[in-house]
């Protein structure tokens, strides 16, 4: 992250830069694992939303009771893990494929990509 003040202005106002993992920016734990669980998270609620399930129904699909159908609406998946939020996915229809590869950084980076 990159912090720039911008020119011209009355007063200062400090604009950072995000490093493209708002989970990283905010300094939180797992931040690649928190982004991760936040995009299978948001595919889950649009296959919900473009169905046109109820919490209800959608809760029964998933093996879930309606409030914590409610917290994935909501984006907050914190208590379910990745393997979890896969299984959400199949339930509702969708292949999950994880590949794995060598990296030529130091670490590995985990991604999503929705077709």
């Amino acid at each position: 992250m990159k912090g720039k003040t911008p020119k011209n202005t009355s007063s200062a106002v400090r604009i950072t830069e995000s490093s493209g993992n708002v989970f990283a920016d905010l300094g939180l734990a797992n931040p690649e694992q928190e982004l991760l669980k936040a995009r299978l998270t948001l595919q889950i609620y649009h296959i919900i939303q473009q169905r046109g399930l109820t919490q209800t129904e959608a809760g029964r699909t998933l093996g879930i009771k309606q409030p914590h159908v409610s917290l994935l609406m909501r984006n907050r998946a914190g208590s379910f893990s990745v393997g979890r939020l896969m299984e959400f996915l199949t339930a509702l229809g969708q292949d999950v494929e994880i590949t794995v590869r060598p990296t030529r950084k130091e670490h590995g980076e985990m991604s999503v990509m929705i077709r």
